[in-house]
């Protein structure tokens, strides 16, 4: 295992580079999603609610079965994790059931953690004067406290928004994975 750990990175590399296929599958997959979100943001948003829903519902039944065939917890722990599971279930089947309030509700918590994330983010570049990097963490946290400002004011419009910024970020980080992809496969002929 120590033979491991002290691997040549161009070996590594090599390893990585005989695999470039998938890398470039997923770079296209993700380039595509992102056209597909761009061109279609409002059906983006009705995916995201749903595939949120879903995914409540999912977590509620492993909790709760979870919670039945465990034997390891205590009597309280499973009881209160089948509570768990039981409100996850019905948040999920509720999220499913209303869409545009499932999307309400997302985007407020998404404005509401910029808001505090920014504020946290700004008092610590105010209040540590050694810290690295001070000026721009001040900028960023200012910047986020900003757009949680506007996502809580105009939601709705910050649904379409976000839904292009998603797509457009989808298609960047898409094309960067494409390059990855041709680049590993250049390292791996050529070593």
């Amino acid at each position: 295992m120590p033979a491991r750990m002290n691997a040549d990175p161009a070996d590594m590399v090599a390893r990585v580079g005989r695999h470039w296929g998938w890398v470039l599958a997923f770079g296209i997959v993700t380039v595509l999603l992102g056209i597909i979100a761009l061109a279609w943001p409002g059906r983006t948003l009705i995916v995201v609610a749903v595939l949120f829903g879903a995914q409540l519902i999912v977590m509620g039944i492993f909790r709760f079965v979870n919670a039945i065939a465990t034997d390891e917890l205590p009597g309280s722990s499973r009881v209160l994790l089948a509570l768990l599971g039981v409100l996850s279930l019905i948040v999920g089947l509720y999220a499913v059931r209303h869409l545009l309030v499932t999307l309400f509700a997302l985007v407020v918590l998404l404005g509401i953690f910029w808001v505090v994330s920014g504020a946290i983010e700004l008092f610590m570049a105010l209040s540590h004067r050694d810290m690295s990097q001070r000026g721009w963490t001040a900028i960023m946290g200012g910047i986020s406290v900003v757009a949680g400002i506007i996502v809580l004011a105009y939601p709705s419009i910050s649904l379409l928004v976000l839904a292009v910024l998603l797509s457009i970020w989808l298609i960047i980080f898409g094309v960067m994975e494409i390059s990855i992809a041709v680049r590993l496969r250049s390292l791996s002929t050529a070593g």
